[in-house]
């Protein structure tokens, strides 16, 4: 399936992706999940930290693909677009940010809402690095369990916190969006398309959300990739075993002659229009 296309029926992401368990089946994320994020015990191993030396020539950096709509979304053979969803975290994203800066290549960072309200200092680090500012709800809610108004109301709330808080670097919210567990029906996608956002699925879905060690998580990205051949990466800047393997993956994406591509929007966010008052 190519990068974008939609399954008929009811929507989730073109690849297998994370189950829904009982507590997450909620509108919002488990009890305790937003304070404990980056703080996981993780076995770095054989993994190089990001201030190791990277590649100096950025072979990895790959071309500016200008979207406006999901259809853009076309990636060539051996290209990938790096996502990070469920942040700002100091502790990982500081370390994701260090390890794309090595290599010289950029992201596109699907921040939560309440993540940016908390950690305002780190969503203008991601945005002053020149990485690409898009939106994932504002608690992480899953939206299949919400009415369309409501649907609407937490994911222009979202926005507008990720703009607040991006704010004094001057960079704006790319109108570019993710369903939390990939969770969503074709009318919600049609709704949120018709609000001007462009909808990101996942080609290759890390899993880095598994309690795996960093390992695991690179070699069945890799895996998952090599069968693909290209495709939009799935990938959380809440993980600290994320932040370990990045260095990693970049390298090993440059070895086989990857390149990544920078996603940037061709219009404005939905905060930036009017409709998105009226859905405060």
């Amino acid at each position: 399936m190519s990068v974008g296309q939609v399954k008929p029926g009811v929507l989730t992401s073109p690849k297998p992706v994370q189950s829904v368990n009982a507590a997450q089946s909620a509108n919002a994320m488990p009890a305790g999940f937003w304070g404990a994020v980056g703080e996981e015990n993780v076995t770095t191993a054989s993994f190089a930290t990001s201030g190791e030396a990277a590649s100096q020539t950025h072979a990895l950096r790959g071309r500016t693909l200008n979207v406006s709509d999901a259809s853009d979304l076309r990636l060539r053979r051996k290209e990938v677009i790096l996502t990070f969803d469920d942040g700002p975290a100091p502790r990982a994203t500081s370390l994701i940010l260090a390890a794309l800066e090595k290599f010289g290549v950029k992201a596109t960072f699907f921040m939560v809402g309440k993540m940016a309200n908390a950690h305002p200092k780190t969503a203008r680090a991601v945005a002053q690095a020149g990485h690409t500012i898009a939106s994932h709800t504002h608690g992480h809610e899953n939206l299949t369990g919400l009415g369309t108004v409501e649907a609407r109301r937490t994911v222009a709330i979202g926005e507008s916190e990720i703009a607040r808080a991006i704010a004094p670097t001057g960079k704006k919210v790319a109108p570019f969006f993710r369903f939390p567990y990939l969770a969503q029906t074709r009318a919600l996608r049609a709704d949120l398309k018709d609000l001007g956002l462009v909808i990101f699925d996942v080609d290759i879905d890390s899993l880095d959300f598994k309690n795996d060690t960093p390992e695991i998580v690179l070699k069945r990205t890799l895996v998952r990739l090599e069968q693909e051949g290209r495709g939009i990466i799935l990938l959380h800047d809440i993980h600290m075993r994320t932040a370990r393997l990045l260095p990693e993956l970049l390298r090993e994406l440059e070895q086989r002659g990857y390149k990544v591509v920078h996603a940037v929007a061709n219009h404005r966010a939905l905060f930036d229009t009017p409709l998105q008052a009226s859905l405060r």
